[in-house]
């Protein structure tokens, strides 16, 4: 205690006068804060204790508001070593410790000098108030040697370098005395933040959204009343070796969500979204804010068999791919639009889609994830596979016409089990030189692999789908 007394009488900065913090999605934030200082002339070290502990010590910036010219800093230092029962004991070696042992009623001393410090200290298993002291060796004063003893231990004092809270000291040079304001800036480790979505689907072709921002903070200290800024975009970084020192919600009631609390704007390539009130975040803590809310999207429902999803190139062979029974894949895609009741740049994050059934109760549907998205650009959400709309695909025909050409056929046949209409869209993919000689229906071509045969199906109705197709490699 006699050394962290002494290093308080060297502490000349107040707490911050005011914050703002700058949170990336990547895991990490930026602190900017106020902070005045009570400088004599000349040299001195400054303290500041109230920082993240696990601030990214390379990046401290320090400028003076008051007197830019009379204000420099020679040396800057991050001390960590905090008190512990462990770190205390650590440097207790070889002094004076007195140990005091309860056995049954009695009270017994044991005093002696540290020769070894515990490796853990465990609370016993008999759920007495009593520790052991793993580890720790003992000589007492009379020449005994006792091991890993319980009880309750003191020292005389709290060895010098353990500070009770990670502490910036400065060694700064001012040219004239009294109150100076600075500007203190730095990357702490452990804040992160990410956007989660609901999507309330009602069925027919419309949806409301809700957007929340969930921000954790584990950097080790908390922020009252902050600026809070978050940047959304894929920001580089080097990723030095021990940079950092130290250690969602449900159905949202559309109708009476909270109105966006946040500013968006472009910066350089990304989106930065302000809070347009201050904002407290403790230490250790999730925190939800509102984002946007978007009412009366026009969605589309989209069914789609993809038979070879995820191939990145293919030649025909003797062998087959994409056959057998397949389940269509179900969309939801609308675009991100003022004119569809949205428009603003759309962070990363999961979209939960939600309808409510003949009874007015709400089921989920499925789950997406979304990258960043910008605005006037298309969303399409994956939310499951189609329970009534099957299909299988099978190939018909193989031959090769030459070493380097063959030619197959192949056969789709669709079926709706519903009682009602559906569209389904057939996605059939081909690499290489290739032409379709021979099909039953026609077909869009997508791109230069892909056609796309949209098929309307009444209900209970079958369709089949055939092709013929030379590839040429």
């Amino acid at each position: 205690m006699i050394f962290t007394f002494a290093l308080a009488t060297a502490i000349a900065s107040l707490a911050p006068d005011a914050n703002e913090i700058t949170v990336y999605n990547q895991g990490f934030g930026l602190i900017k804060e106020t902070r005045i200082l009570n400088l004599k002339a000349g040299l001195q070290t400054i303290a500041v204790e109230d920082v993240a502990s696990r601030i990214e010590t390379n990046s401290v910036g320090i400028k003076s508001l008051t007197d830019p010219e009379g204000f420099s800093v020679l040396e800057q230092n991050y001390q960590y070593d905090l008190i512990s029962p462990l770190a205390i004991l650590n440097k207790s070696v070889g002094q004076k410790v007195r140990f005091i042992r309860t056995i049954g009623n009695q009270r017994d001393t044991l005093e002696g000098t540290l020769i070894s410090s515990p490796t853990s200290i465990v609370g016993n298993p008999d759920g007495s108030s009593q520790q052991t002291y793993n580890g720790m060796v003992i000589r007492t004063d009379d020449g005994r040697i006792v091991l890993s003893p319980s009880g309750e231990i003191e020292v005389s004092s709290v060895p010098q370098g353990l500070i009770s809270r990670p502490t910036l000291l400065w060694q700064i040079e001012a040219a004239k005395a009294g109150q100076n304001t600075i500007e203190l800036s730095y990357l702490t480790q452990g804040m992160n933040w990410n956007a989660d979505y609901v999507l309330m689907y009602d069925g027919i072709g419309t949806a409301d959204m809700k957007g929340w921002v969930t921000l954790t903070n584990q950097s080790g200290i908390g922020f009252k009343d902050a600026k809070l800024k978050l940047l959304a975009g894929d920001v580089a970084r080097v990723q030095p070796q021990g940079m950092a020192i130290g250690g969602r919600g449900g159905v949202v009631n559309m109708a009476k969500a909270a109105a966006p609390a946040f500013a968006e704007e472009s910066m350089f390539e990304y989106h930065l979204y302000t809070l347009q009130r201050p904002a407290t975040v403790a230490n250790n803590e999730i925190k939800q804010l509102s984002l946007l809310e978007g009412k009366g999207l026009k969605v589309t429902k989209k069914l789609i068999i993809d038979s070879m999803q995820g191939y990145n190139g293919y030649y025909p062979n003797q062998g087959e791919v994409g056959t057998g029974d397949l389940k269509p894949q179900v969309r939801l895609e609308f675009v991100n639009s003022k004119e569809n009741n949205m428009g603003m740049p759309l962070p990363k994050g999961n979209i939960k889609i939600y309808q409510r059934d003949s009874s007015g109760s709400v089921q989920m549907l499925g789950e997406a994830a979304i990258d960043h998205t910008p605005r006037d650009e298309k969303l399409s959400l994956v939310v499951g596979q189609s329970f009534d709309i099957r299909a299988d695909r099978k190939r018909t025909n193989f031959r090769m016409i030459d070493d380097r050409t063959a030619e197959e056929s192949f056969e789709i046949n669709v079926r709706n089990r519903k009682e009602v209409s559906d569209t389904v869209h057939v996605l059939e993919r081909h690499w290489g030189d290739w032409k379709v000689t021979d099909k039953s229906m026609n077909f869009t071509k997508a791109d230069a692999i892909t056609m796309e045969f949209v098929v309307d199906l009444k209900a209970g109705e079958e369709r089949k789908i055939t092709y013929t197709v030379v590839t040429h490699w």
